[in-house]
């Protein structure tokens, strides 16, 4: 019985998906929102309780990978495809354009699967990371829409966030060995930071989370070296 509850637990994250991309659909960002962040937690204790329950398997980690398609793959693509369509009113076929975000997330995924190198650390931006920069777009757009809403920042955005998806950059993930300041510090301090912000400016905080994860990511691998 205990075999299937890694497996429960990534269906949530899917079930989630499917909604938080119907939210989306209808321009309701604040309940995507909450769906992301639920997908996302189960996203991150499926792995957790297949380890600590011994029971890892291929069908798993294949069910987490077409879960988290839907979740942070084509529920970010909708969000784009929403925001670009606001945008090139006259021109709605450059919304689809929101889809590359999608279509990387898929290579992303896959090469995870097959990347040996990518088993304790991530090697190019994790789709969940890439989701919450992108769900962050309308409440920022909220308070500055001459930012957001501008054509060549929404598809400068799909363009950077869709090579970082498949880049070669090394960004730690939050596996811990052990609870070592010393070796987790990086770690430690951008949890920190990602709550504290978090808490002050909430969904508008995300870029600059995702920034502060590159930059704590890099000076974590620096000092390894």
């Amino acid at each position: 019985m205990k075999k299937h509850i890694p497996n429960t637990i990534t269906c949530l994250n899917l079930f989630s998906g499917c909604i938080g991309v119907l939210m989306a659909l209808k321009g309701d960002y604040m309940s995507a929102a909450y769906c992301v962040l639920a997908s996302g937690i189960f996203d991150f204790f499926d792995g957790m309780v297949a380890r600590l329950l011994h029971v890892k398997s291929n069908i798993g980690k294949e069910l987490d990978s077409l879960a988290d398609m839907v979740s942070f793959g084509f529920l970010p693509g909708i969000i784009m495809y929403k925001l670009l369509g606001e945008v090139f009113v006259d021109q709605p076929a450059v919304a689809y354009l929101g889809f590359v975000v999608t279509i990387f997330s898929a290579l992303r995924l896959a090469k995870f699967n097959l990347d040996e190198r990518q088993t304790t650390d991530f090697i190019g931006l994790n789709t969940p990371m890439n989701t919450f920069y992108v769900l962050s777009l309308p409440f920022i757009a909220e308070k500055y829409p001459q930012i957001i809403l501008n054509p060549f920042f929404l598809l400068i955005s799909v363009a950077i966030t869709s090579y970082l998806l498949i880049s070669e950059i090394k960004l730690f993930s939050m596996k811990l060995s052990s609870m070592s300041w010393e070796e987790n510090k990086f770690k430690f301090i951008f949890v920190i930071l990602a709550i504290a912000l978090f808490a002050i400016f909430q969904f508008i905080a995300l870029p600059m989370i995702l920034l502060i994860y590159i930059i704590l990511s890099l000076l974590h691998f620096q000092r390894l070296k």
